[in-house]
């Protein structure tokens, strides 16, 4: 089992080189090959449990609440009043979770290539698989993006909370993919997608700020910082018709936030100077 050795699992990827995060572990929960990934479930010593896909670290329960409200309250936030709701990924459930404390959503849509993500992800990670339970939750198992092409205009909010660019997850960086995202989104709508770290992936970045400039009148990077992320850091892809920078969603929610305010919202988007030089 690649990564584990002398009691911690260090994560190594080819996409962050001349680095490794390594974390400290009790025992391995689970360990298999689903027909599309290498799924690994840890319990840490000082992290929870953490869940681990072909060798990258997706969450630690720990830490995941931090990227799990962003990615999900940036656009509903940003969005005057959301009703529908798209997720491309997200089989760990935490996006969800986030999701359904909006109480003006009315229909959420989940598209997740792996089923035993979901599955197992309810049985380790179960604070954040609990938002599959919500009746409003659609949960659709196989290709997200055949289901897009299936329901065009149909959503005020899409969300991408996909893995690293590597393996399945790599036809989701690209700008056919985010040509499907707008033709999916109702007037006004708004995407929000995982976009990797400035720190490490501007490359990848700047690439995407290019080519969405080119779909949507509005594109707009945001970070948080997330400890066992590669740099500690991750950002988001904040697409619509004007800026998100400024919450406009003042509909009741329900549930504790622990990371996302107001205020965090908006400082989320002020940027370094570095990243600016390159994203403008």
């Amino acid at each position: 089992m690649e990564g584990l050795k002398d009691g911690y699992y260090s994560e190594v990827s080819a996409y962050s080189p001349g680095q490794a995060m390594s974390i400290e572990i009790e025992k391995v929960l689970h360990h298999e090959k689903s027909p599309y990934q290498d799924i690994l479930l840890l319990k840490s010593k000082a992290w929870g449990n953490l869940l681990v896909l072909d060798g990258a670290i997706q969450c630690s329960e720990r830490d995941e609440f931090a990227y799990q409200e962003m990615i999900a309250h940036l656009p509903l936030f940003a969005h005057p009043n959301p009703k529908s709701v798209l997720v491309i990924g997200g089989g760990d459930g935490g996006v969800l979770r986030e999701i359904v404390k909006h109480n003006g959503v009315e229909s959420i849509t989940i598209c997740e290539l792996d089923e035993r993500v979901v599955k197992l992800s309810t049985e380790y990670l179960p604070e954040m698989a609990k938002g599959f339970k919500d009746p409003r939750v659609n949960l659709q198992i196989g290709d997200g993006l055949a289901y897009m092409k299936q329901n065009k205009a149909s959503y005020d909010v899409i969300i991408t909370d996909s893995s690293d660019p590597v393996g399945p997850a790599e036809t989701l960086f690209g700008k056919e993919y985010y040509e499907l995202v707008k033709s999916c989104l109702k007037p006004g709508g708004i995407a929000c997608s995982q976009a990797e770290s400035m720190w490490l992936h501007l490359h990848t970045i700047e690439a995407m700020f290019k080519f969405c400039k080119d779909i949507f009148p509005s594109v707009e990077y945001a970070w948080s910082s997330v400890p066992t992320y590669p740099a500690g850091a991750i950002g988001y892809l904040i697409l619509g018709d004007s800026s998100c920078s400024v919450p406009k969603n003042t509909g009741q929610t329900t549930g504790e936030f622990r990371y996302w305010t107001p205020s965090v919202h908006s400082a989320s988007f002020a940027l370094p100077k570095f990243v600016l030089d390159r994203l403008n």
